[in-house]
């Protein structure tokens, strides 16, 4: 019994270099990845705050403070719904390619070891929290639209209701793992369909509904404080460093790449709607430039990561012109779009994803695809399938939303306390206390 022990204690110890040697090493974090990520999640939670200076600076001086309250509240309601849901709805294991499971619920299983199916180097926590400020900021933007008239209960509801049925279930589409429009090679590398596009048409859908301000367009509404508008858009353009260059989810080349073609489309979009401007308008003018600044970043946020220079150079230059006519066009008609969510948002996001289909190179990422200009046709329709899945499924979700809390509780708020302003009606507070 002796020796037959001793025999099979020494033939383990023979095996057992060669069955550590097959048994997979566990992912290891890079301490640097972790700190990029880190740093760009801390850039991305920026840009809500920076949304608030340039929603708060183009509304009147009675709605400063409930349009920046809107922006603020934002980051601390789906900081939470994010970890209780919202993470395992857009990124949790694959149900039916539509939407995640709910395994991850609470953060069940969401833990510090990397998840190679989307970051092989990061603790899955550092990915987690990094997209949920991307799951901040959507609808937050979707406020620019419906500014100065919204009640405040019905938009915290309308949000959380938004972000779970129309945000997650996108985001599972394109980023999540097995999500159908990721499984057909639909490329957005930071946000083009899932942000961009989502939340501009469902502005344009929410400013329909909720109806015109009262006056509007007859009685003049110029912007109160053009000074937080560049500020504000001065910090979404540093924080979309972390939005762009951070979807590479390591620091490195492609980081570098990201990093570049973001500046540079925010760059040339800055001087082709200041140019549109000066031809059309006779002068340029400050709000120009930082609608512009705004139009290049949001264009090139799904091309970011797979576009060099000079293709960000003409992505830029497009969105800086078409939004302008966009926004110049929606100012003609009779619908309220407050401050120009769809015309930058829904038309940048639109053309930006399309214009991915165009100009996107293997050369560049190679984990994704070549564009239309570099030999594949095919891309470029899978981007408009992508665009117009987008813009039906947020469209028609918005809306059934939007019409049963009008049933249930109200969109607007009455037109006395809208005469008043929001900020002493629903907030009691004033911007400007000069006594």
């Amino acid at each position: 019994m002796r020796r037959r022990f001793l025999l099979t204690s020494a033939l383990l110890l023979c095996l057992s270099p060669a069955l550590l040697a097959q048994a997979p090493a566990a992912p290891a974090v890079d301490t640097g990845d972790t700190a990029f990520m880190l740093v760009s999640a801390a850039l991305v939670m920026l840009m809500t705050p920076g949304l608030a200076f340039f929603y708060g600076g183009m509304v009147r001086p009675k709605n400063v403070l409930g349009t920046m309250m809107q922006s603020f509240m934002a980051v601390a309601l789906i900081s939470v719904q994010w970890i209780v849901i919202g993470y395992s709805l857009g990124f949790g294991p694959d149900r039916g390619h539509l939407v995640g499971g709910l395994e991850w619920i609470g953060l069940r299983g969401v833990g510090m070891a990397p998840n190679p199916d989307y970051a092989a180097t990061i603790p899955h926590q550092a990915y987690m929290i990094y997209q949920c400020m991307f799951a901040i900021i959507t609808p937050a933007l979707i406020t620019g639209a419906v500014a100065e008239r919204m009640k405040f209960k019905t938009y915290l509801v309308f949000m959380l209701l938004w972000s779970t049925l129309v945000y997650d279930v996108i985001a599972h589409w394109v980023w999540g793992a097995g999500g159908w429009l990721h499984n057909m090679g639909a490329l957005d590398f930071a946000g083009g369909t899932v942000v961009h596009i989502s939340s501009g048409v469902s502005a344009l859908v929410a400013a329909l509904m909720i109806g015109r301000r009262r006056g509007y367009p007859g009685t003049p509404m110029p912007p109160h404080n053009l000074p937080f508008t560049l500020l504000g858009a001065g910090l979404l353009w540093f924080g979309w460093f972390g939005f762009n260059a951070g979807s590479a989810v390591t620091a490195g080349a492609l980081s570098t790449s990201a990093f570049i073609a973001t500046n540079t489309a925010a760059a040339s979009a800055t001087i082709g709607w200041v140019m549109m401007d000066w031809i059309v308008r006779g002068r340029p003018t400050a709000l120009g430039a930082a609608s512009g600044a705004v139009a290049g970043l949001v264009a090139i946020t799904p091309a970011s990561g797979y576009v060099g220079p000079l293709s960000a150079i003409a992505i830029g230059a497009a969105a800086g012109c078409v939004c302008f006519v966009a926004v110049t066009l929606r100012a003609k008609t009779t619908a309220d779009d407050s401050l120009d969510v769809f015309g930058v948002h829904g038309t940048g996001g639109t053309l930006g994803a399309l214009m991915t289909g165009l100009f996107a190179q293997k050369a560049v990422n190679a984990a994704g695809a070549d564009g239309l200009f570099f030999g594949n046709a095919a891309l470029f329709g899978i981007q408009g399938v992508a665009v117009l899945a987008t813009w039906a499924y947020s469209a028609a979700v918005t809306y059934v939303l939007l019409r049963v809390l009008d049933l249930t509780m109200g969109l607007r708020v009455k037109a006395e306390q809208e005469d008043e302003g929001l900020d002493v009606a629903e907030h009691g507070e004033s911007a400007y206390a000069l006594d």
